[in-house]
């Protein structure tokens, strides 16, 4: 919720509020991080009850959540920066900060995993110190950018009540919104797993190159946050309607090309990620699902940032109850018995639809009214 408190903020051109939500944010992001730390045994084991792999891959995953957890304090104070500085108009410092932060973690990947044999604990540790590094290079940039909100706030300001009630109220949504999108990654990810290690395997693979899509995707919805936080801000009607149909613009069109680049590509695509013949000739059966995912999925990632930019967090978190209850679980257990893997897949895809489509449906009412 920062980047649309931000946005908005600058829309109206109100410095107190800027300084005021970066600082009041990245104290909360503290907090909360202290407190997944202490709270890490309990949730790794929810989530490792949840997940029911095999003896070995959940005794490794265990050891890389062990050592990861402790980039917590790293990782949100940076999602806290993320968002203030895109808030301010300036995507550059984040992509600055990231470009970083996966530089160090690639090149220690190497480094760790290739020369000093840690496996998946130099993953772990390579990851942690990235973050670090990141966080380190982001107090730098406002300093150096934005020295006037680098200056200390009260404790007791960045605690009144009035303040923080409409913090955490967005950003309680946004996290019940998160806790939601994990809980339907975790499952596809438990429900691969249960299946067997080799379509554990493959779904892995192929979700990479979902991710990869999320990139360019969460670049559109960045400038959703921002830009519709602005014009929000500003109170411009016609700005903000105007900023939603570019977004969707550009965004269906990066779409349809990232599906027609997989259609053409993506069996071909597989061979970089790994040299398995038994994993590659099984993702061919079911490569297809990736292929439609960013044309299934790009209204939501856009949809998100909008709702984010103009606080509607309300809404976004019910749009995603809805499309985990009423549409991703019935989905799920009404197809998978008949069509095992497939039906978990297009579980998947209707969850991505349906997220897309009730966004649409609530704009007038949650994005529109200013």
């Amino acid at each position: 919720g920062t980047s649309g408190f931000t946005a908005q903020s600058f829309g109206a051109r109100d410095d107190k509020a800027l300084h005021l939500g970066l600082q009041r944010s990245l104290l909360v992001a503290l907090l909360l991080a202290f407190g997944l730390i202490l709270l890490q045994v309990p949730i790794q084991w929810v989530a490792f009850k949840l997940l029911d792999g095999s003896t070995q891959v959940t005794s490794l995953a265990r050891q890389y959540f062990f050592i990861r957890i402790y980039a917590a304090p790293a990782t949100l104070m940076l999602y806290s920066f993320y968002g203030w500085f895109l808030g301010m108009q300036n995507a550059r410092i984040p992509m600055a900060i990231a470009i970083v932060v996966n530089s160090v973690n690639i090149g220690l990947n190497f480094l760790l995993v290739y020369a000093f044999h840690m496996h998946s604990n130099g993953v772990a540790l390579a990851s942690v110190v990235a973050q670090y590094t990141g966080l380190i290079l982001a107090i730098w940039f406002l300093f150096k950018r934005y020295k006037a909100f680098a200056r200390r706030i009260a404790l007791k300001i960045l605690l009144k009540k009035e303040g923080l009630m409409i913090f955490f109220k967005v950003n309680g949504d946004i996290f019940i919104r998160t806790l939601l999108l994990i809980f339907v990654l975790t499952f596809f990810t438990g429900m691969s797993a249960r299946i067997s290690n080799k379509i554990l395997a493959v779904n892995t693979l192929l979700f990479q190159f979902f991710f990869f899509f999320s990139y360019f995707a969460d670049g559109f919805a960045f400038a959703g946050e921002a830009l519709a936080g602005k014009a929000k801000g500003s109170g411009s009607f016609v700005l903000l309607k105007s900023t939603v149909n570019r977004l969707f613009v550009w965004g269906l069109g990066i779409a349809v090309m990232t599906g027609i680049i997989y259609l053409v590509g993506l069996k071909y695509f597989m061979y970089i990620l790994t040299d398995n013949r038994d994993i590659l000739n099984l993702a061919k059966e079911y490569y297809w699902w990736v292929v439609l995912l960013p044309l299934t999925g790009i209204a939501a990632f856009i949809w998100d940032g909008i709702y984010v930019g103009v606080t509607a967090a309300k809404a976004m978190r019910n749009t995603m109850i809805l499309s985990v209850i009423f549409i991703f679980l019935p989905a799920f257990y009404l197809l998978f018995p008949y069509f095992g893997n497939n039906g978990l897949w297009m579980a998947l895809q209707l969850f991505m639809i349906s997220r897309g489509l009730s966004m649409w449906l609530l704009a007038r009412k949650a994005v529109y009214r200013l």
